[in-house]
């Protein structure tokens, strides 16, 4: 087991006029390997919940285990959690100070210790792992690059780390289409060529449709649903009852299928509803 949540209860400004409660009893158990959409409206607990699995945030009460072990014993060190937990917060090139990519993407092996020759191995490889030429930007400033480079560079600074379970909030947010596909090509690939731990937080129901292999629906602290994409998305109304949506795709292909259309509106991308739709016309045809 990768991650598992016991009880886990977070509660802010406790014993206050502004205690709030943000999560709420949550057992959750994510296996190694697993690619994992988290979603829900603003103020649901995503990033209350994504902090917790590196140590950012303490339980209020509850137990969170990363690969076994559990956070709040005291015999942990916390910087042994988050060599294993790689967080990205949304528009990591904020985060950029350094005046070279390399150094830049060295930074954390740097502090974790390593040796200049493992520093080097680490920084090539975890530019080849978001498809950035290392021989073309490595002097270069991380500021003259574009904004979805910036993001890869932000990202592979995290990977040069050398974490397990590698969690994005809101990865693609404020890129143009472009980018936004580059960054999630480049995430699909990490899970599928290095079997690695992914869980992706988005408000874009298509991108969580498209990419992951199990979706956790978050409202009000508490998890609502869990379960595949196709199964979440079945639940449109419950979806919409608690300020979320399906994919457009999947929305169109229900309208066509409640006026009696024959097509299946069990459908999540755009190449899916095309051969529905293209099935349909070929049947008339035949008729």
């Amino acid at each position: 087991m990768s991650i598992k949540l016991e009880n886990l209860t977070h509660i802010y400004n406790p014993k206050s006029p502004y205690e709030s409660k943000a999560l709420d009893n949550l057992n959750l158990e994510i296996k190694s390997g697993e690619f994992v959409g988290l979603i829900g409206h603003t103020g649901s607990g995503k990033s209350t919940l994504i902090q917790h699995l590196n140590g950012l945030l303490y339980p209020t009460s509850g137990k969170v285990f990363i690969k076994g072990k559990d956070t709040s014993d005291k015999e942990i060190k916390l910087s042994e959690v988050r060599k294993k937990v790689g967080l990205v917060f949304q528009y990591p090139e904020y985060q950029l100070f350094e005046e070279t990519v390399f150094k830049d993407i060295a930074y954390g092996p740097l502090k974790q210790g390593l040796r200049e020759e493992e520093i080097n191995k680490r920084v090539i490889e975890s530019m080849s792992q978001v498809n950035l030429d290392y021989e073309a930007i490595k002097n270069r400033s991380p500021f003259e690059l574009s904004g979805g480079q910036k993001r890869r560079v932000a990202i592979a600074g995290i990977l040069a780390m050398k974490p397990e379970i590698l969690i994005l909030d809101e990865p693609t947010a404020g890129l143009d289409p472009k980018g936004r596909d580059e960054i999630l090509e480049q995430i699909s690939l990490l899970h599928r060529k290095y079997n690695m731990t992914i869980i992706l937080v988005s408000h874009s129901m298509e991108d969580v449709a498209k990419y992951v292999e199990r979706i956790i629906v978050m409202h009000a602290g508490k998890i609502e649903l869990d379960g595949t994409p196709r199964d979440i998305f079945k639940n449109s109304s419950k979806l919409t009852s608690i300020g979320l949506g399906v994919p457009q795709v999947s929305e169109l292909m229900t309208k066509l299928k409640n006026n009696n259309k024959p097509v299946s509106n069990n459908v999540l991308t755009v190449k899916e509803a095309k051969d529905e739709i293209l099935n349909w016309i070929r049947g008339k045809g035949h008729a």
